[in-house]
């Protein structure tokens, strides 16, 4: 091998190995874009589509779900105030546990946020939120039913 040819490869190696935690950072992991996906169906009231996306641990029906989320309000916060700080917290084959600020709208009083962890789950090769997680931000309880107050379930983080 000549020396030319050892040179530009160990350059370019290091260009790369330089510039690769850039890359990293800026795409989104699996999870993030999972909880992203999430986040805009609820957003946009697809609701039969967010339940397929949900890990199901309780009786909820879908047309219960539907239901639940069309009576509330709050709703995810569009564009980059949906999902801040967004950090993985573990990793396993099957489950995953993130840490993320939830931008929320519909609120009553002024814009709000909830930071807090969630727990993914690998179904089919799909990463899924839970469904209680969800139901519990949009301030519906997982029973028939009963509704709680959003207000004191959620952390209020907003900023000015």
């Amino acid at each position: 091998m000549s020396l030319r040819i050892l040179i530009t490869s160990l350059m370019a190696f290091a260009l790369l190995v330089t510039l690769s935690p850039v890359f990293a950072e800026t795409a989104p992991s699996v999870f993030e874009q999972s909880v992203s996906e999430t986040f805009d169906l609820w957003r946009d009231g697809r609701y039969e589509q967010l339940f397929e996306r949900l890990s199901h641990r309780g009786r909820t029906s879908r047309e219960q779900f539907v239901v639940k989320m069309r009576g509330t309000s709050i709703r995810p916060a569009c564009c980059w105030q949906k999902m801040e700080n967004f950090r993985v917290l573990s990793e396993k084959r099957s489950e995953a546990t993130v840490y993320v600020k939830v931008g929320l709208e519909g609120v009553p009083g002024t814009n709000d946020s909830c930071t807090r962890e969630f727990k993914l789950s690998n179904e089919g090769g799909a990463w899924k939120m839970q469904l209680n997680d969800i139901v519990s931000l949009a301030g519906v309880s997982a029973k028939k039913g009963k509704h709680t107050s959003h207000g004191k379930k959620h952390k209020n983080t907003s900023s000015d």
